[in-house]
């Protein structure tokens, strides 16, 4: 357990160690949930990430290539259940 100390303005400084382990760096943010019976539990807000993150994500790697045709017909099937397994 970590005990902190509320100053007299109201505000607690998040110790390393809980910043460490909640993944927090400096810049990010946190939600607060509060809780019943005076209890709140603090969530790191995800980080967003560069858009070149995601460049590759769906790269084919089967060698395989589908037509449009192809791949609306398969979507069909899905949806009518006759989709292969």
């Amino acid at each position: 357990m970590v005990r902190l100390k509320v100053t007299a303005k109201g505000q607690v400084t998040l110790k390393k160690e809980v910043l460490d382990h909640l993944g927090i760096k400096p810049g990010d943010e946190i939600d607060v949930d509060l809780q019943p019976k005076r209890q709140a539990m603090i969530h790191p807000i995800a980080g967003k990430l560069p858009i070149e993150s995601v460049f590759g994500m769906f790269k084919n790697t089967t060698g395989k290539s589908y037509s449009i045709d192809e791949i609306n017909e398969a979507i069909a099937a899905s949806y009518a259940g006759e989709a292969e397994q």
